[in-house]
């Protein structure tokens, strides 16, 4: 490759960081790649980092020694975090988005790459300081921004089946209480999915009386893991007691009875604390 300008190896260093969130990339690697010496893609290198620390866009970190190099974290401010999530709400709270039974309609946000990708920024945020090892889900609807939420992380994604499948191979599989409807149902989740003892995060979209993630906390138990943060999107605020203390959502959801039906949404007030926990990190 022929020698480029600096602007020219910021733009390709970035890109191929933000890219691949979580992955080391050695100096070697873009001294090679693009044709200059390890001293000019480091200066190159802090250039980037600076920039996207004072945009609130990223964390670039660099690890010295010869196993070390440079590696991209997406990472939202607090600022931003809440910005997001104040734009969901003023979205989610249009009245005609209210389902029977005190559900929202929220599919289009939901399988949104745009939303999925923002709201997944602001999960790894949230939950960055308890170093999990994978991200958990229940298919299908929690699957985009649990995803989103695994790539900014930089680990791998965990999704609960409501039936074991042959392709996946032997599974576990548990029963376990729907809070919101009393019924029995069951998950699986594959033997080679998940190492023993691993921690993880569970991210979904809803949750009423938290059977589902009590279900998800029972069967990691069985692979010797533990749940180390749940994050859902949108929690309703009846039943109070639900069959999990300690989860985040994003908003909350109340709904208001006859004579003047509606709801009520809000930012869910755990929110503010979880952004503030994680001290921004150092490059």
């Amino acid at each position: 490759m022929e020698k480029m300008k600096r602007s020219q190896r910021v733009a390709f260093i970035t890109r191929t960081l933000s890219d691949s969130p979580g992955r080391m990339f050695s100096l070697g690697y873009f001294a090679d790649t693009l044709n200059s010496a390890k001293s000019t893609v480091s200066e190159d290198i802090s250039i980037i980092r600076d920039v996207l620390a004072q945009t609130g866009q990223g964390i670039v970190q660099t690890f010295p020694g010869a196993a070390g190099g440079v590696m991209f974290r997406p990472w939202v401010g607090q600022d931003k975090a809440l910005e997001i999530a104040e734009r969901l709400r003023g979205l989610l709270i249009q009245p005609d988005r209210l389902l029977a039974g005190g559900y929202i309609y929220m599919t289009d946000v939901i399988f949104s790459p745009v939303w999925s990708q923002e709201l997944g920024s602001v999960f790894a945020r949230c939950f960055e300081h308890t170093s999990p090892q994978y991200v958990i889900t229940m298919e299908t609807k929690g699957i985009p921004m649990a995803l989103m939420t695994a790539r900014a992380l930089g680990v791998p994604l965990v999704i609960l089946r409501r039936e074991a499948r042959v392709t996946e191979g032997s599974s576990v599989s548990i029963n376990y209480v729907s809070g919101s409807t009393g019924r029995i149902q069951t998950m699986s989740l594959p033997r080679r999915a998940m190492r023993e003892g691993a921690r993880v995060v569970f991210i979904d979209d809803f949750m009423k009386a938290g059977g589902t993630a009590r279900g998800v906390r029972d069967i990691v138990a069985e692979f010797s893991g533990r749940v180390v943060g749940t994050g859902v999107l949108l929690a309703t605020v009846e039943p109070e007691n639900k069959m999990v203390e300690d989860f985040l959502p994003l908003l909350t959801l109340s709904i208001e009875e006859p004579p003047t039906p509606g709801m009520r949404l809000t930012l869910a007030s755990k929110l503010r604390q979880a952004l503030a926990e994680p001290g921004e990190a150092d490059g």
